[in-house]
């Protein structure tokens, strides 16, 4: 393993164990529960919008460390984050999960942070899903809260 590889991999196991933003949101304007059902993962996100900004995320689950570290780092990645930024983020990370190892472009590997880290992980097919599961209930409690994401950038 190179050291890229173990660096990744310490950023998934750092986040799986220290969850940033675990714990339920008080008032949230929406929630979402999801749950992938080949491994048995599941996640509920609250979220609360201010000013075209995501003001604050919190969310309880239970899953893989793969799931668990990249709900914990879209927390940090969009937390007062505006909603087109949001939505880039979240098209940019599904596209890197869904490259299936070819990698994507420097400078989006440079804007999802430590979201790179999950770089490995779209080797794996059966492992794109827990990786995925956050940022899918974060969309659907933002279009629950009536900012849907696929609508940010054209406003």
């Amino acid at each position: 393993m190179n050291a890229l590889d173990q660096l990744y991999q310490q950023v998934i196991l750092d986040h799986s164990r220290e969850r940033h933003g675990a714990g339920a949101l008080e008032s949230p304007d929406a929630t979402s529960h999801q749950v992938n059902p080949t491994c048995g993962d599941d996640v509920t996100v609250g979220v609360r919008v201010v000013d075209g900004r995501v003001d604050s995320i919190g969310w309880e689950g239970d899953g893989c460390s793969i799931s668990q570290a990249s709900i914990s780092v879209m927390h940090d990645l969009v937390v007062g984050a505006d909603l087109d930024t949001v939505a880039r983020l979240e098209a940019d990370f599904d596209a890197l999960m869904h490259s299936r190892g070819r990698g994507v472009d420097a400078s989006v590997l440079d804007e999802l942070e430590d979201a790179a880290a999950f770089e490995g992980v779209s080797k794996y097919p059966n492992r794109v899903k827990c990786a995925l599961l956050g940022w899918i209930a974060l969309k659907d409690a933002l279009l629950k809260a009536g900012v849907p994401l696929d609508a940010a950038s054209t406003d």
